[in-house]
C-alpha cells in the first residue's frame, strides 16, 4: 500500500479569486490528506508541481466515437444533420474490440489534457441491425475498461435511444441503439456495475429519440438510483419546432413534464431556449453542460449560459463530438462565445469558468466529492505550465490558464492518488500511435 505523497505546488487554486502561492498537499491513497500554505519552497521528498496547479477536469459530456471524425467533415457546406450521416458511418463500423481500442486512445488523450472524470453519453449499445451481443453490455463494457486503462474515472451515462425522430423508427444504424422501449432499457442497463472508479448513471438522447412516456421510465429509473440523469436538450431549432408540433410544448416542458428536471439532472447544450425554459431550468436547479468547440464546430449556435446561471442552474463543460480535446478552450469559448452574441465583455470571469471544469462538472456526472484541492477530496491535480509561449508573462495565475493556457501546457496530471501523466506523456499510452492505429480501424 502507498504510503502519503506530498506534492509541492508553485501555485495552486484552491477555490477562490486567485492562485496561491506554495502550497504543498499531502495525498494517502486516493484521497486529499491536508493542504498546507506558505511554504516557499519544497519540503524534502515532495514533488515538484509548477506553473499553477487546479483540480483534475471533469469532461461532462462525451461520445468517445466522434473522434474518429476530427479534420474529416470540414469540406462543404452542411449543418448538425449533414455530420450525423458521417458520424453514422463511424458507429456502423464499430464492435465492442475496435470500440476499446478507439476509447482507449480517446480517454488517454483526455487524460493528457488533464481530465480525470469523463461522463461517456453511451447509445452504441448492440451489434449490426440492433442485435444484442452475447453480453447485451459488451460495448459499454468496453467503455469501462479504457476508462480504467487511461487511468480515469468514467461515468457511464448509459442512454436510452428509441425512435429515428417523433413518431418514426430507427434508421439501420439507429437500430444499434435501440433497446425497443423504455423498459427493456432499463432492465440492460440495471446490469451495468459502478467499481472504485465508474459509475452508472442514466440519460435520455432527445426528446426526438424517446417518447414522453419512456423519458418518464428513465427519470424513474435514475431517480430510483439517485443516478445523475443527462438528455441532449434544444440542440437544434429543429428539434423545438418538431417537439412543439407533436406535443404543443418546448423540449424541456416535456422533460418537465414527465418528471426529468431537478438537481440531478444535465441538460446538455441547452442552445436554442426560450425565456420560459431558462427559468424551468434554473427553478429546478438543473445543470447545464455546454459544449462550445462542438457547438460552433457543428453551426449550432450560442448558447444562454449566463441567463442560465443567473436564473439559478450550475453549469458544467463537455468536449462533445471531440472536435478538441481541451477543457481549458471549453471554458474560454463560453466567455469569449457570448461576446460575440452580445458585445459585452466579462460575463464569465476565471474562477467561475475554472469552477464549471472541476467542481461542478464532477458533481454533474456524479463525483461530488471531486474537483476541489481540500482535505478528504479525491486527488486529483493538475498542473499547467506558465512559462511556455502562450503563457510566458502571464500577470495571473488563473486569467492565464483559461484564457491563454491549452492542453499542450498540462504537464504532470494525477487522477485518484496516481500520476498518470509526467512531463506531458501519459505513463501507459503512445496516445498518437493508438489514435492513429484506432481511428484508422473505422474510416478505411
Amino acid at each position: 500500500m502507498r504510503g502519503v505523497q506530498r506534492y509541492w505546488c508553485e501555485r495552486a487554486w484552491l477555490g477562490g479569486e486567485e492562485a496561491e502561492a506554495g502550497v504543498v498537499v499531502s495525498v494517502e491513497a486516493d484521497r486529499i490528506a491536508a493542504v498546507e500554505r506558505g511554504h516557499a519552497a519544497p519540503p524534502a521528498g515532495a514533488t515538484r508541481l509548477e506553473g499553477v496547479v487546479v483540480p483534475g477536469f471533469a469532461n461532462a459530456h462525451s461520445h468517445a466515437f466522434h473522434r474518429a471524425l476530427r479534420g474529416r467533415t470540414q469540406r462543404g457546406r452542411g449543418s448538425f444533420w449533414s455530420w450525423r450521416e458521417r458520424m453514422y458511418e463511424v458507429a456502423a463500423a464499430l464492435d465492442p474490440e475496435g470500440y476499446h481500442r478507439l476509447a482507449r486512445a480517446v480517454l488517454a488523450e483526455m487524460a493528457l489534457a488533464g481530465i480525470t472524470a469523463v461522463g461517456e453519453f453511451h447509445y452504441l449499445h448492440h451489434g449490426p441491425g440492433g442485435v444484442p451481443y452475447d453480453d447485451p453490455n459488451a460495448m459499454g463494457e468496453a467503455l469501462l475498461a479504457a476508462a480504467s486503462e487511461a487511468g480515469i474515472r468514467i461515468t457511464l451515462l448509459d442512454t436510452c435511444y428509441l425512435h429515428g425522430g417523433i413518431g418514426e423508427g430507427p434508421n439501420e444504424t439507429q437500430r444499434r441503439f435501440s433497446d425497443g422501449d423504455a423498459e427493456r432499457w432499463g432492465e440492460r442497463a440495471a446490469a451495468l456495475a459502478a467499481t472504485a472508479g465508474a459509475r452508472i448513471g442514466a440519460a435520455v438522447h432527445s426528446v426526438r429519440a424517446v417518447e414522453p412516456e419512456a423519458i418518464a421510465v428513465v427519470a424513474a429509473w435514475a431517480a430510483d438510483r439517485d443516478c445523475p440523469l443527462h438528455a441532449h436538450l434544444s440542440e437544434q431549432p429543429a428539434e423545438n419546432e418538431a417537439c412543439e408540433a407533436a406535443f404543443g410544448v418546448s423540449p424541456t416542458q416535456l422533460l418537465a413534464d414527465n418528471g426529468a428536471l431537478g438537481p440531478g439532472f444535465t441538460a446538455v447544450h441547452a442552445t436554442h431556449l426560450s425565456d420560459e425554459d431558462v427559468g424551468l431550468l434554473g427553478g429546478a436547479r438543473c445543470c447545464c453542460c455546454m459544449c462550445p468547440t462542438t457547438e460552433r464546430d457543428l453551426a449550432d449556435g450560442v448558447g444562454r449560459a449566463r441567463d442560465l446561471l443567473d436564473a439559478g442552474a450550475s453549469m458544467s463543460l463537455g468536449s462533445d463530438s471531440h472536435a478538441v480535446i481541451d477543457m481549458l478552450e471549453e471554458a474560454r469559448a463560453v466567455e469569449l462565445d457570448e461576446r460575440l452574441a452580445t458585445n459585452e465583455r466579462g460575463r464569465h470571469e476565471a474562477p467561475a469558468l475554472l469552477e464549471a471544469a472541476t467542481s461542478a462538472g464532477h458533481a454533474s456526472i456524479g463525483w461530488p466529492e471531486a474537483g476541489r484541492i481540500e482535505p478528504g477530496a479525491i486527488a486529483d491535480l493538475v498542473s499547467i505550465r506558465l512559462d511556455s509561449v502562450r503563457t510566458a508573462g502571464a500577470a495571473d495565475g488563473i486569467d492565464a490558464a483559461v484564457f491563454a493556457a491549452t492542453a499542450a501546457d498540462i504537464d504532470t496530471v494525477v487522477s485518484s492518488g496516481e500520476i498518470i501523466v509526467a512531463g506531458g506523456r501519459h505513463r501507459d499510452v503512445d496516445v498518437p500511435a493508438e489514435l492513429s492505429a484506432a481511428i484508422a480501424e473505422v474510416t478505411a
